[in-house]
């Protein structure tokens, strides 16, 4: 068959399966070059446009070298790929980690180019190909032209249904988290050789992304188990974004964890994986209550961890401190006069936080870490900072961030701690919104990123340090650091 497109191509043998809206084949243009031409059926209600995206400077993308029709179909003409992902698999069946975490990164490195712009929609090892050494996502358009020529529970092209993201079986708007929830899937699979749900039915598949939890992985290191198992997370919310995740497959190859911090990591992997079957419990209807509560048991399996790698760090240097567990996931370590105190996660109260005025951004839970010293001669006995489980930087993207308060200059009485953590009631709403109140930020707010805690764990191991020996003092100025811009107002 022969195709008069902008350049003329001759169509020969269908390379793979056909997939579920369109069938691939082998062809070359004139000169003998190779490429590969998808048939793409006209179905009701969409268009050729639908095919398309603006992907400029988008990295690891199969580029569209030709398009147009023929007949009853669209014609899209592709360079010709080495293998798709999904041979690879059926040849090598797992990957090792240095070939998963390059196949992950390749793909990784393309959705945070597209974060924000486009949403791949159907993200699976059929449309990730092997083309100039690099993994590439093709088929962009494909997963949107299905959404508008049949419902969504209909899709039956290769392996779409084992990677819809809860939100999809909801009926709710994809967004790149719709993208990261697929590489969890995908990710999984390259380890463990089967997906985290396996069906058969599309019933089954429902019910298993709803609901299920994905059986522990069992090859994979602590860091990229947390990883996989937060993209898998029920709320859209609560996944990793692309950018987050990129980072984190970064370190993975050099990261090394050895003796305690080791079992601790291989602890919290096992707690992150139980915690997220309790993410999976609730209800099908998507309803506020339900939608908070799943972003509650995120953040609070991300405040774990961030806590235990304190904790580790701190109880494997220093031999003679004193830890005391508390109540929901807490603990304090005593050493000589100085107290640090990690508390857990604890549900923000949405009608105390938007109280008057609506609040900039929303807050899920919050914690606080507070240093303790007995009083000096001025009455100061330490520090508190706040940690907020918020979208506090952009909307609807939500994770931990670190913050402190001061009183204004206002007010006469000085703190005992300064700067000081407030929870998310009145008082704080006062300091981050456009009225003056009678408390402002004296802390930036910090993102608290798993896998990137080196800063925020020396300064609090070097503040515990001083206090320990005496030397820690009131801050010579206030705000510490410059704060403005660090939140959205």
């Amino acid at each position: 068959m022969r195709l008069e497109l902008d350049r003329e191509w001759v169509v020969g043998e269908p390379i793979g399966e056909r997939g579920g809206f369109g069938a691939v084949y082998a062809a070359q243009d004139a000169d003998g070059v190779p490429a590969a031409v998808k048939l793409v059926p006209k179905q009701p209600g969409a268009e050729r446009e639908m095919l398309f995206a603006d992907l400029d400077g988008v990295r690891n993308v199969v580029p569209i070298l030709d398009s147009g029709e023929h007949e009853d179909h669209w014609v899209l003409v592709m360079p010709r790929a080495e293998k798709s992902l999904r041979a690879h698999l059926q040849r090598h069946g797992t990957l090792a980690l240095d070939e998963a975490v390059r196949v992950l990164t390749d793909i990784a490195e393309t959705l945070t180019d597209l974060d924000g712009q486009v949403v791949h929609r159907d993200l699976k090892p059929e449309n990730v190909l092997l083309l100039n050494g690099r993994w590439c996502l093709a088929d962009f358009g494909i997963a949107r032209y299905a959404e508008a020529t049949t419902a969504q529970h209909t899709y039956k092209g290769g392996g779409t249904l084992p990677y819809m993201a809860p939100e999809c079986w909801k009926y709710q708007r994809a967004t790149g988290a719709t993208d990261i929830y697929a590489l969890g899937v995908l990710a999984y699979e390259l380890l463990e050789g089967t997906r985290p749900f396996t069906g058969p039915y599309e019933h089954n598949y429902q019910e298993q992304h709803l609901h299920g939890t994905p059986p522990p992985l069992t090859t994979a290191p602590a860091l990229l188990a947390a990883l996989i198992t937060e993209c898998l997370f029920r709320a859209p919310q609560g996944r990793p974004a692309a950018g987050n995740v990129l980072e984190r497959l970064r370190r993975i190859p050099t990261a090394s964890l050895a003796g305690g911090l080791a079992a601790l990591a291989e602890a919290n992997r096992a707690e992150a994986a139980r915690r997220s079957e309790a993410d999976r419990q609730a209800s099908a209807e998507a309803t506020e209550a339900e939608w908070r509560q799943d972003l509650l048991e995120v953040a609070s399996t991300s405040l774990s961890l961030i806590s235990d790698h304190l904790l580790t760090t701190i109880t494997n240097i220093v031999s003679t401190a004193e830890v005391r567990k508390g109540n929901q996931g807490g603990w304090t370590v005593r050493l000589s006069d100085a107290q640090l105190t990690f508390t857990g996660a604890k549900e923000a109260d949405p009608g105390a936080w938007n109280t008057g005025t609506m609040a900039p951004f929303d807050v899920i839970a919050s914690a606080v870490i507070q240093l303790k010293v007995p009083q000096n001669r001025i009455g100061y006995e330490g520090r508190s900072h706040s940690l907020w489980y918020a979208d506090a930087q952009a909307s609807e993207r939500y994770q931990w961030f670190e913050t402190a308060f001061m009183a204004t200059p206002m007010r006469s009485a000085m703190s005992t701690m300064d700067p000081f953590a407030l929870n998310p009631h009145h008082e704080a709403h006062g300091a981050v919104g456009p009225a003056m109140g009678m408390n402002q930020v004296a802390w930036p707010f910090t993102p608290l990123s798993i896998g990137d805690l080196d800063e925020f764990i020396d300064r609090w191991t070097n503040w515990l340090a001083k206090a320990a020996s005496g030397e820690l003092g009131h801050p010579s100025r206030m705000p510490e650091r410059d704060p403005h811009g660090s939140w959205r107002k």
